[in-house]
């Protein structure tokens, strides 16, 4: 357990991710939202002595560009883990609030499933460009992977 710094992650959810436990379920499975929220709750404090995970989600391209420029702004957060769903697939604005980041903060992109495996156009992933990282196809467990790597990423930085 990294017990040096407490750490302020934000989980950022884009478009239809509100759906979870009832859209194709067949592809995304039967846990909510609020489900998953809670695995990484219990997950991040296995890591760390007082993890706080911040949660937000939209359906609205904007927002979410605007909640990534509150962090570059406001630099009170730690690390993003972010689903941003169908806008994944071509949004610029996130690409570019990402990139405003600096590389300062950490940003590991998620995705229940496996984009490589389905339909052609969800191969092409134009914000994982701003991320650090991807982890897809692990189901909500994609989630702690991406808590996993954080970690990670925080011990190199504190050993540097």
């Amino acid at each position: 357990m990294d017990m040096e710094k407490n750490r302020t992650i934000l989980v950022l959810n884009g478009p239809n991710l509100q759906l979870l436990g009832k859209r194709e379920v067949s592809i995304y499975g039967v846990e909510t939202l609020d489900d998953i929220a809670d695995k990484m709750r219990s997950h991040a404090a296995s890591l760390w002595s007082d993890a706080e995970l911040v949660f937000f989600q939209s359906c609205v391209e904007g927002e979410l560009v605007k909640r990534i420029g509150d962090v570059v702004l406001e630099r009170n957060i730690d690390g993003i883990i972010f689903n941003p769903g169908a806008y994944s697939h071509y949004s610029i604005a996130i690409l570019d609030a990402l990139k405003a980041l600096g590389g300062k903060v950490p940003v590991i992109e998620v995705h229940l499933s496996n984009v490589h495996s389905r339909e052609d156009f969800r191969k092409n992933l134009v914000t994982t460009q701003g991320a650090s990282g991807v982890i897809a196809g692990f189901g909500s467990n994609s989630y702690l992977l991406a808590l996993d790597a954080l970690a990670h990423i925080f011990k190199k930085q504190t050993n540097l």
